[in-house]
């Protein structure tokens, strides 16, 4: 593989089990209902033996972030460590199969893969079981810098931030890509990802990133403020640009003191589980075929309304074809 390629993405590689089970099962098995818990590798083990037959999708946000693209027809490829078990192998076979490069690491030792075991009750709650596993221990030895030479732009998921490993990892892609002639950008992933690396991030936004991707709740808490007026004047002075998604409200692009204002897509909101990611699938897309920041933010917005029409955080209409309708 010589070709460079339009976006990277790096960040937990992990596979959502999705079962539907009677809310006897949720006592049985000590799930508390309709929450979101973190569990340990013993734990994960026992419950995805205990569970119903169940369906298998590979997920984690930087990976719907480069299945997108994919599927938007640019060229992506997605960094993320699995074991090389049953899970390992599904997640590196579903993101192959949407055209995304995928690598690995691919590790014979470790945490097993990484996965959200999700019980679906009768009334539709969902509750689910996170072990984050093997793709926590991403190192800077398993970053390929060749991949990255070749890198249009760079995309980094802030779930990811949170072991002096990983931060390292980071480092080394942003020096790879930068020294190839490409371009970083980074999604702040989570309010509560924010408010535990709230200083790093801004070392990292101010000095490393080109393009910042945040939700209004985390651009408040980046900086600490209550309006957003506020948060995008400092922003515009900490990075060159900023996609800041505003639910049914759209999305505004900062750059310096323009702003680009653009509406959302007008569909029956089924699941928001992969929102921002799809947004920034369909904002580097753009980028990288060459629109401007509305066009870019039209198609953001498209690949966003898709994939909250459905269960899921991976598309399943055509989006080249969507985007063409538009």
């Amino acid at each position: 593989m010589s070709d460079r390629l339009d976006v990277v993405a790096i960040g937990n590689a992990i596979v959502d089990v999705l079962a539907r089970v009677e809310d006897p099962f949720l006592s049985e098995n000590a799930v508390e209902k309709g929450i979101m818990t973190l569990i340990d590798q013993d734990r994960a083990l026992g419950l995805y033996d205990a569970m119903p037959p169940a369906e298998e999708v590979s997920g984690g946000s930087a990976a719907n972030t480069a299945a997108g693209v994919g599927a938007l027809g640019c060229k992506a490829g997605f960094i993320g460590r699995v074991k090389d078990d049953q899970l390992g192998q599904i997640f590196a076979h579903d993101i192959r199969a949407l055209g995304v490069h995928y690598a690995g690491p691919i590790t014979p030792d470790g945490a097993e893969t990484s996965r959200c075991l999700v019980l679906v009750s009768p009334d539709g709650e969902r509750s689910m079981s996170t072990f984050l596993g093997a793709s926590t221990q991403l190192v800077a030895d398993d970053i390929d810098t060749d991949l990255l030479g070749r890198t249009d732009w760079l995309y980094l998921e802030g779930y990811l931030f949170d072991t002096p490993e990983a931060k390292a990892a980071y480092a080394r892609a942003i020096w790879a890509t930068k020294r190839g002639g490409g371009k970083t950008s980074i999604t702040l992933s989570d309010p509560f990802c924010v408010d535990r690396h709230r200083d790093d991030f801004r070392l990292l936004i101010k000095g490393e990133i080109d393009l910042l991707f945040a939700n209004q709740a985390e651009l408040l808490s980046l900086y600490e403020v209550s309006d957003l007026d506020s948060a995008l004047d400092m922003v515009a002075q900490d990075v060159d640009a900023a996609a800041v998604t505003l639910s049914d409200q759209g999305s505004v692009i900062v750059r310096g003191r323009d702003r680009t204002w653009v509406g959302a897509t007008n569909v029956k909101v089924v699941d928001t589980t992969g929102a921002g990611d799809l947004f920034a699938a369909g904002f580097l897309a753009g980028l990288a075929q060459g629109a401007d920041d509305a066009g870019a933010a039209r198609m953001g917005a498209i690949a966003a309304g898709e994939v909250i029409s459905h269960l899921g955080a991976r598309p399943e209409a055509d989006l080249k074809a969507l985007v063409a309708a538009a």
